[in-house]
């Protein structure tokens, strides 16, 4: 039995004091005393306990290509679209070792920032020119070494990629790294189901047909299937000219079609979501789903501001999550989230109700949110609940004095993660004083996976 003890924790029953917090040995909460004696012996003491939150969206590789897109080409707009052919040429330079060595770091990364789960959007299958590693699943076992080294909670879903837009044409240089029809990609989840299997009970297996433009409409609904009851995520409304497309092929904007003709529940979470008119977003709040957010990356591609305000009025939830990983840090998402808002609406505190502050409702939301896209037991403090927990130093000058939602607002709109001190992963304690207990390896392994990547930027 591991003990915690918080002088304030935020729990199901809300900010109480003096907690104490036991974690047995499956990973889970097994029980939780508020107003208790600060004990002795073998107790991680700290200042203020939070609820982690669960990544709800990651590209792993795409994080040694951060600071590599800032030029502008010979487009005179740049945009998503010439991004994205950046990134095709960049990725066909990374072997296996180098995905491994990646994701590490971006999992290392995610627990100092205070996440306690990765849930990877797993689509770099194959070799350049898209031939197939002997292992199908090959890439995703170096997703799974690397969550061996780090401790993070995964959740893995492999992406079907299909075709290169709604006309069904074929896969481009780069993209056909992706590419698998359908009977090849039922392959590839039997064996990525086989690369996770020795990994920590915690983990889920999810999958995710890319987007309305990648996968055909009569194979939508099947690779759907494949999950079961698990986690079903996929790429929704990101931006205008994708809206258009589908509109001109399907008939329908995306979230329309996909609301008519998708069993769409609380299984399911619909990246970015940020080109929706208010039906759309009013129809996506009442389905269950989860919308899942990442504006960092948002802004960084000029996605578009998500109805955030209107969403979750109705009763939508959120989480967040990293995507492109071109910085990895869950304050700067959730201030940029609100910020966001308040810019499109000239408005303050743009998402606080009367009984939260902005920052409060906001973490509840995304931990809540974000553990339902995982498919993981976690995302509050409570018993029975997987132990992913996040520590912030109360010593720190900005949150002298702060007590309840204050200390929420001060963390996330003056602080940043370098506040954030321990973090558990169903009770595994992976980050303590504000490091990964690997870091230096971890870090110097990436280092040397730059060093071998800068000759071919």
């Amino acid at each position: 039995m591991t003990v915690l003890w918080a002088k304030q924790a935020l729990t199901t029953a809300g900010w109480q004091q003096d907690v104490r917090i036991e974690i047995d040995e499956s990973g889970r909460i097994a029980a939780i005393q508020a107003d208790s004696q600060q004990p002795s012996g073998a107790t991680t003491r700290t200042d203020i306990l939070l609820p982690a939150v669960s990544n709800l969206h990651s590209h792993a590789f795409q994080r040694s290509m951060a600071g590599l897109t800032e030029k502008r080409g010979p487009d005179p707009r740049d945009t998503f679209w010439t991004w994205r052919q950046l990134m095709f040429r960049f990725l066909d330079q990374l072997t296996p070792d180098h995905v491994e060595a990646i994701a590490a770091f971006v999992q290392m990364e995610m627990l100092e920032a205070g996440y306690a789960n990765n849930t990877e959007f797993h689509y770099l299958h194959h070799r350049p020119g898209g031939h197939l590693y002997d292992n199908i699943a090959e890439m995703a076992e170096r997703i799974a070494a690397a969550t061996e080294i780090t401790g993070i909670g995964l959740t893995m879903l492999p992406v079907h990629y299909q075709y290169g837009g709604c006309d069904k044409r074929p896969l481009g240089p780069g993209q056909i790294r992706f590419g698998n029809d359908s009977e090849q990609f039922a392959k590839l989840y039997e064996e990525t189901a086989r690369a996770i299997q020795n990994l920590p009970s915690d983990t889920v297996l999810g999958v995710a047909p890319h987007s309305l433009r990648a996968v055909g409409r009569e194979d939508l609904i099947a690779t759907a299937r494949l999950s079961k009851d698990g986690p079903i995520h996929m790429h929704l409304a990101e931006q205008l000219a994708e809206v258009d497309e589908v509109k001109e092929s399907w008939g329908k904007r995306p979230t329309e079609w996909l609301l008519e003709n998708a069993d769409v529940n609380a299984n399911w979470c619909l990246i970015h979501c940020t080109q929706m008119q208010e039906h759309e977003t009013l129809g996506l709040a009442k389905t269950g789903a989860v919308a899942g957010l990442c504006p960092i990356t948002e802004s960084s591609l000029g996605d578009g501001i998500f109805d955030g305000v209107r969403y979750l009025n109705a009763g939508g939830i959120i989480g967040v999550g990293s995507d492109s990983n071109i910085r990895i840090s869950l304050s700067e998402e959730l201030r940029t989230l609100e910020y966001s808002q308040r810019l499109r609406d000239n408005s303050r505190a743009a998402l606080a109700t009367a009984e939260k502050s902005t920052a409060r409702r906001i973490y509840e939301d995304v931990a809540k949110g974000g553990a339902q896209a995982a498919g993981r037991d976690a995302g509050r403090i409570e018993v029975g609940a997987l132990a992913d927990l996040m520590a912030l130093d109360g010593s720190v000058v900005d949150l002298i004095g702060r007590t309840g939602d204050t200390i929420l607002d001060t963390y996330i709109f003056a602080g940043d993660d370098r506040i954030v001190r321990d973090v558990w992963s169903a009770g595994r304690h992976v980050v303590t004083e504000g490091r990964h207990i690997a870091h230096d390896a971890i870090t110097n392994r990436y280092r040397k996976v730059m060093e071998q990547l800068k000759e071919a930027v």
